[in-house]
């Protein structure tokens, strides 16, 4: 049957049902004619092509009123194919909806997806006449209606957010308490045991590595493996089928829900910066089939090649209004729709480039500043990218957060055993003003962090010397070589117990300064039970054990769960352990005051942060009340205890609590000192003091 088409509305892009019919409507501002492809929603056999009957500054529309939610379909665009000029339109190849909120099949690799004939010998230059839709993914209409009853954000403030990075399957295949049905699956992350296991540790919110559609690389696929962690987009409207199946819209959007009721908020990682279609060998799935020259950032001087400020093969151009445009209907959607909480942006530096490079007032940060749905909800930037200037840490705007991956490399660092690093310590447990103290910002803006998906986990970092990443098939050549690991003397997996026991205390202090320090904690999932991987720091590509946490650990030796709830209730119980204001030098029954203090109990003088082989810090921190008490907190990272003298803070705190350590003789925990008492840290340990009447 052949279908009745209107000339629809350009005002949005994507499907849009109505209840009546749905209206197409898809931007390409170099294209001379888009087809609309229909699809059998069983077989996914291609049964009619319609073209797009009007076009309103350069949108392509219409609208089908014998359509309705469930149809599959494609597009295909026509107009040149000129690499040299930027062009690459290709009819022949079926392509994605950008606005896709649902995507049908799976992406099955072949080189009819190219729109050049691989293996010739003018590569790029010559044109493919293949078709590519029976392997190509396709898009689906949705209905957006859903019942969210009282749904409501948590809104937790900053000053009280606790960060969890997980991977959606990564995180729940190996937790037997969790049914095997739901294992790997949007639905599993709410699972009552995975939200009762987050709420012991007193996490706020979950930050998911990327749910949108995306791609694995065919290099991985010939060798077996994938794209787990999902860093390769394709569709940045629609959740990916593999966490959900054909149900993974809804399926997400109660998931949100339940995290919703339990007070957790649910933050995406999401990759704006570069899309799945590679360099200029890279197939034709999306954008570079429908309008190459406005999508992506192309070199000036020869615009057959791309901006490659990503490591990926391209960038897409967010100074153009139309891509700007479909970033920023992306987050409201996600925002609006799906009520997630927040957004980590992934090499968020090329979301802010412009000709001349970075800059903190782009036409991206101004939008979203202006944005009455963006502008309230968590914002957090990966602060570089590979391109030249690159590395932006702390010159982000106003209302951003940023991963801190100094303070990664100084706790790392201080804590494996480099000398000279007390002052630069110092700076990172009280915020990293040095950093961030500008343009008004204040302590939230680091996103503090030890461990993050990319790199090892917290017990390969006391276990392995070096990356063991054999398992991806590059010869160990790819992932970091400058991880500031230690492995305590052997490499891998030891029964020696004092090694173990090493590994432990140096685990307990890694996560005691995460959550002592100003600024926003992030815990890498699996951290809290030892979970490893084989010493792999880039598990980009593991969908298996290697890339799922092992929960064997939890309820035995290896689980820190109770250590780190403690330490989240112990910054709420003391506002100060999260200042939204900085810590200054400052009479100690000021508020916001902070002191530094020896061991024998004195205050630090210049001279004492220059001593190099000083592995020894303490602070007090005072209230941000007046009456309220002092917190004082110490870090021994040698391998001698320390006899420290408890300082003299204030007249109304003569004495100090013991609130919590990371040793065994912890349960002494409560214990009252008084000022000039002397306490014995022992060797790799951290402890933390309230003072008392």
């Amino acid at each position: 049957m052949s279908q009745r088409v209107e000339p629809g509305s350009p005002d949005r892009l994507g499907a849009t049902w109505d209840g009546r019919g749905v209206n197409f409507a898809l931007f390409s501002a170099n294209a001379e004619k888009v087809e609309l492809c229909l699809f059998d929603a069983r077989t996914h056999r291609e049964r009619e092509r319609i073209a797009l009957p009007e076009r309103t500054d350069d949108v392509f529309h219409g609208r089908f009123p014998d359509i309705s939610p469930g149809q599959v379909y494609g597009y295909r665009v026509y107009g040149p194919y000129q690499p040299a000029q930027g062009h690459r339109f290709n009819h022949h190849k079926l392509l994605l909806d950008p606005y896709a909120k649902a995507t049908a099949g799976s992406l099955i690799w072949t080189d009819a997806h190219f729109g050049y004939r691989v293996g010739s010998a003018r590569a790029d230059l010559t044109f493919d006449r293949r078709d590519n839709a029976r392997a190509a993914l396709k898009s689906v209409v949705v209905d957006d209606a859903f019942t969210w009853g009282d749904d409501r954000p948590p809104r937790v403030a900053w000053a009280d957010t606790f960060i969890y990075e997980a991977h959606v399957k990564g995180l729940t295949m190996r937790r037997e308490d969790v049914p095997p049905e739901w294992r790997g699956q949007f639905r599993a992350l709410a699972a009552p045991s995975v939200v009762a296991h987050l709420k012991r540790l007193g996490v706020t919110a979950v930050e998911l590595l990327p749910v949108h559609a995306f791609v694995d690389d065919r290099y991985l696929v010939q060798k077996t493996l994938s794209n787990y962690w999902g860093y390769n987009s394709i569709g940045f409207f629609a959740p990916d089928r593999r966490y959900g199946g054909a149900d993974a819209l809804s399926s997400f959007k109660s998931t949100v829900a339940r995290l919703h009721d339990a007070g957790i908020e649910v933050i995406l990682d999401v990759v704006y910066n570069h899309t799945a279609e590679g360099n200029q060998l890279g197939p034709t799935l999306s954008f570079r089939g429908i309008d190459n020259a406005s999508y992506y950032w192309l070199r000036p001087d020869d615009p057959r090649y791309y901006e490659d400020f990503t490591g990926c093969g391209n960038s897409l151009n967010l100074t153009h209004p139309h891509v700007l445009q479909m970033v920023m209907d992306s987050l409201r959607y996600w925002v609006e729709q799906c009520h997630v909480d927040g957004f980590r942006f992934d090499l968020a530096t090329t979301l802010g480039r412009g000709g001349d490079g970075f800059d903190r007032q782009a036409s991206f940060f101004a939008a979203i500043r202006q944005d009455p749905t963006l502008s309230h909800v968590k914002l957090i930037a990966e602060p570089w990218d590979l391109g030249l200037g690159g590395y932006q840490l702390g010159n982000f705007p106003e209302g951003w957060s940023e991963w801190n991956d100094s303070f990664r490399q100084t706790l790392r660092r201080f804590w494996r055993g480099d000398e000279g690093l007390i002052g630069t310590l110092a700076g990172k447990m009280s915020g990293s003003a040095e950093i961030f103290a500008q343009h008004g910002r204040g302590p939230r803006a680091s996103i503090n962090h030890v461990t993050v998906h990319d790199g090892f986990t917290l017990a390969d970092l006391v276990s392995y010397e070096g990356k063991h990443n054999e398992a991806n098939g590059e010869d160990n050549r790819d992932g970091s070589d400058h991880d500031d690991s230690w492995n305590c003397g052997v490499e891998g997996p030891t029964d020696d117990p004092e090694i173990v026991e090493r590994r432990r205390a140096l685990r307990r202090c890694l996560l005691s300064c995460l959550m002592l320090a100003q600024g926003v904690p992030l815990l890498l999932a699996g951290d809290e039970v030892g979970n490893g991987q084989e010493g792999n720091n880039n598990a980009y590509c593991q969908d298996n054990v290697i890339g799922w946490i092992d929960w064997d650990g939890l309820g035995g030796e290896e689980d820190f769960s109770a250590l780190i709830g403690a330490l989240a209730r112990l910054r709420q119980k003391y506002p100060q352990l999260a200042a939204q204001r900085w810590l200054e030098k400052a009479p100690p029954g000021e508020p916001h005051a902070i002191q530094w203090w020896r061991p024998d109990g004195a205050e630090m003088k210049e001279g004492d942060w220059h001593f190099e082989a000083a592995r020894f810090l303490a602070w007090t921190v005072a209230p941000l009340e007046i009456g309220r008490p002092p917190l004082l907190l110490a870090l021994n990272a040698g391998e001698q205890p320390i006899e420290m003298v408890l300082p003299r803070w204030h007249d109304q705190h003569p004495s100090w609590h013991l609130e919590l350590a990371t040793f065994e003789s912890a349960a002494s925990q409560g214990r009252a000192y008084g000022s000039d008492a002397t306490f014995v840290l022992p060797p790799l340990a951290v402890v933390a003091f309230c003072g008392a009447p």
